[in-house]
């Protein structure tokens, strides 16, 4: 399918940085949207557009706004998605892709954070964007829902980086590819090994897309919390087996304090209580303070999701 229907540019994109000139690009009537993050804080070279998506948004933290950059039309083809000779077609199978400028991977906001910047400030860590982020995502998604027709649904797994990188349960067949409407990452696109955004709070985003193009959304679902309470230091002194140590397990190795050999997994053992120390250092605590039992300070600071 090569029409172009609906509106090409975004209203309020900058269309200072253009490609298509350039680089051209197939024609095509969208309907997924990919997103993905640069891993950077600032807006792109792209290699002079060479490996540009169709839009990119950076964030102004002070004024809580994306700033929108449109490098191609929204029903032409853009490059920033790896695409094998004589496989599965990417870029130009009716995708449009979207840059999220800053990161995904814990290991780089620890770096950020160690060298004096200040999440939410200086750049957004996106598996726990602010609410204003994710609401001007939403607001685009919205967008391209009443005037594209892409789906307000997507993918159910998101699974954080590094777990998202490379061959995973995540990742689209090519058969599922090509059947796919809606919106999805870049570590669900076949063909490609990258794991960004990592944990969007996905649910949440679609949510906020729905309520923004005046969608009826099922409302969230009745005193489920969004995080695991904490379930006191004698619980874990137990030497529990349960799902919440899984869950605290993933948690502390997307924060990058694992002392895990193998899993994590469901029961407790001596590497959840090095690994839980690792983040209690991590959080400033010394001594007995880092023990590795955890407390309800720097659990509630893990955010570990709720597991029913």
């Amino acid at each position: 399918m090569t029409t172009r229907t609906g509106p090409q540019t975004y209203p309020g994109a900058s269309q200072a940085y253009r490609y298509q000139a350039r680089f051209g690009g197939s024609a095509m009537e969208v309907n997924v949207v990919a997103l993905h993050t640069t891993e950077g804080r600032s807006l792109p070279d792209y290699g002079g557009g060479a490996s540009a998506p169709t839009l990119t948004a950076v964030p102004d933290c002070k004024a809580r706004k994306l700033k929108w950059y449109q490098h191609f039309d929204i029903d032409t083809s853009a490059r920033a998605l790896l695409n094998l000779a004589g496989g599965v077609e990417t870029n130009t199978n009716n995708v449009c892709q979207v840059e999220k400028v800053g990161t995904c991977d814990p290991g780089t906001r620890t770096k950020w954070v160690k060298a004096g910047l200040v999440q939410d400030v200086d750049f957004i860590f996106w598996p726990d964007a602010p609410e204003w982020a994710l609401a001007e995502v939403a607001e685009f998604l919205a967008w391209m829902n009443a005037k594209h027709g892409v789906p307000l649904s997507g993918p159910s797994s998101w699974p954080a980086y590094p777990s998202s990188y490379g061959a995973t349960k995540a990742r689209m067949s090519f058969a599922e590819w090509n059947a796919f409407r809606g919106v999805c990452g870049h570590m669900h696109v076949p063909e490609n090994s990258h794991g960004d955004p990592g944990a969007l709070d996905f649910d949440r985003l679609i949510h906020l897309a729905k309520q923004s193009a005046g969608i009826p959304a099922s409302p969230p679902e009745p005193n489920r919390p969004k995080y695991q309470p904490y379930p006191g230091e004698s619980w874990f002194r137990k030497k529990p087996r349960s799902a919440i140590v899984t869950a605290m397990g993933k948690r502390l190795v997307a924060v990058g304090c694992s002392a895990y050999s193998s899993g994590p997994g469901p029961q407790w053992t001596e590497a959840d209580r090095k690994s839980y120390a690792k983040w209690q250092r991590k959080q400033g605590h010394t001594g007995s303070a880092a023990d590795g039992w955890p407390g309800i300070t720097t659990w509630t600071a893990l955010k570990v999701p709720y597991t029913g």
